[in-house]
């Protein structure tokens, strides 16, 4: 075999290349070298690292797969891009067996509503089969800390955002999308945990738009029954947990940025929030996955239908939970909401703003998704 005289040996010193000041620096080369930059503490080294890690056949491989692990999520994408046109068996399986990934795009706009920024992303998920046809995807939603609530400055703010506070929430799944009516009747057949369940409750019918009509104990109920059936712990979101998956990581009163528009999501639009232009009003509901996500890879976050949270009502956030855990109160019978509606105007769907309502209210324009722990 002819040798490549341009490729690093096992122990080699190479000169700067990818790797942060000192830019002139020797570094290790060779697949010692690559291990060495895989370890670095610098997101920007491992995933420089990467590409020359396939360059040393099964064990270069090994360590890109390790990497689909890697706690920075810049360098689990790379990973995933190395990996996902590659025919090998084992990652094949690999791929198959832990997460699979979702791929889409990202979207920004100014507070005209148009366009700034359209970025690529990628989210972890896995599915559920629940029989009948139907299945539910989990995304993945990386823990973090955020300020939960509204700043003095955001338009519309209402008392009840405030004070802002710090929250850190622990690393969970969350549905992609709304239960939708196909996923309802799915669950509603299981046996039954504490109540029953009526299988077409939804005032618009059809099996991929969200299940509407439902109360905070049928919610309860559904979720039930899929852990009954799946052994996983379904459950509502809590209210920080919402918040915080809402907002992926945007401070911005829309997880699309200054505002959004009836292109982006289902709310009136007979009304404007900054200085975009009036939209529509559809007075119904809209199939799961019509308009774009967030940068967690949920939709429908903004509008659409109001979601049922796990929390008691709290007229503030004063004494609120700083984990991100459910907030009960002694009267129990006032539940969270949040997301917005159809029904209602686009200043309702804030990832801030804060609804409640009783929980055997059953009205056209509330709805849910599930959440379970990610450990």
């Amino acid at each position: 075999m002819v040798e490549n005289r341009d490729r690093a040996r096992e122990y080699d010193a190479v000169l700067g290349g990818q790797n942060p000041p000192p830019v002139d620096a020797a570094i290790l080369g060779g697949l010692q070298g690559v291990k060495k930059r895989l370890a670095n503490p610098e997101v920007e080294v491992r995933i420089a690292a990467l590409s020359d890690a396939l360059k040393y056949g099964e064990v270069g491989l090994d360590l890109v797969i390790q990497a689909l692990q890697d706690e920075s999520k810049q360098v689990q994408f790379t990973a995933y891009y190395l990996l996902k046109n590659r025919t090998e068996l084992k990652v094949e399986k690999h791929l198959d067996n832990v997460l699979s990934f979702f791929e889409f795009d990202a979207i920004a706009v100014n507070k005209f509503g148009k366009e700034i920024s359209r970025r690529p992303e990628i989210a972890r998920c896995f599915t559920e089969d629940l029989g009948n046809g139907a299945f539910l995807e989990m995304m993945l939603i990386p823990g973090g800390t955020f300020r939960m609530g509204s700043p003095e400055t955001e338009k519309k703010r209402k008392y009840n955002e405030s004070p802002q506070h710090k929250v850190k929430v622990p690393s969970l799944f969350m549905g992609k999308y709304l239960v939708t009516q196909a996923q309802w009747k799915a669950v509603a057949v299981l046996p039954q945990v504490n109540i029953s369940l009526n299988s077409d409750p939804s005032c618009f019918k059809g099996a991929n738009l969200p299940v509407e009509r439902v109360t905070w104990y049928e919610a309860v109920e559904f979720c039930a029954r899929l852990s009954q059936k799946t052994g996983r712990n379904y459950r509502l979101p809590s209210e920080a947990e919402w918040e915080y998956a809402c907002r992926a990581g945007t401070t911005t009163p829309f997880y699309f940025g200054q505002t959004i528009t009836t292109e982006l999501a289902n709310y009136n639009g007979e009304r404007t929030y900054a200085s975009e232009l009036q939209g529509t009003y559809r007075n119904k509901t809209t199939p799961v996955g019509s308009f774009p996500p967030n940068a967690f890879g949920l939709y429908d976050m903004h509008g659409n239908l109001w979601e049922w949270c796990a929390d008691s009502w709290y007229d503030n956030y004063r004494g609120a939970p700083s984990d991100g855990s459910v907030w009960e109160s002694d009267f129990s019978e006032l539940r969270v909401l949040r997301g917005g509606s159809w029904i209602h105007y686009p200043a309702d769907s804030r990832s801030a703003f804060r609804h409640c309502n009783f929980t055997a209210t059953m009205v056209s324009y509330f709805g849910f998704r599930v959440a379970c722990f990610a450990a």
